[in-house]
């Protein structure tokens, strides 16, 4: 609708549609669509598949794509399912937000804590195995 309230951000960064211009972005960055604008949008969706060398890694892909996007799915109408991952978007970003401003205040302490959280977790799985 060439309206500044109808958007889409991925990873903070906020794109307003404009008649006859494309976007292409990354789903795996965390982003979210809006339309306040008070007129209908169109938007076409298209995934592009990245080939793959061996077709183990082109199983897993499809795999998580298949089932991972059923859980992200989002309601466009009235009765639509939300999925769980969609559900959880809201925690999730603010998390993402607080790591946004510690790794732009202090680079070296965001890793610190970014490995210590990501060991911790894995520590917390191969424990409870």
């Amino acid at each position: 609708p060439n309206d500044d309230r109808c958007f889409i951000e991925v990873d903070g960064e906020r794109y307003s549609w404009r008649d006859g211009e494309g976007v292409m972005f990354d789903e795996t960055y965390l982003h979210y669509a809006e339309n306040q604008s008070g007129q209908n949008r169109l938007i076409l969706f298209c995934d592009i598949e990245r080939p793959m060398r061996y077709r183990w890694a082109q199983a897993v892909n499809h795999w998580l794509g298949r089932n991972l996007m059923s859980a992200a799915t989002a309601p466009n109408e009235e009765g639509d399912r939300t999925g769980g991952v969609n559900k959880m978007f809201k925690y999730i970003y603010a998390i993402r937000r607080v790591g946004k401003r510690l790794k732009a205040w202090n680079r070296t302490g965001y890793y610190i804590i970014k490995w210590i959280l990501f060991g911790g977790i894995a520590a917390a799985i191969f424990f409870s195995v």
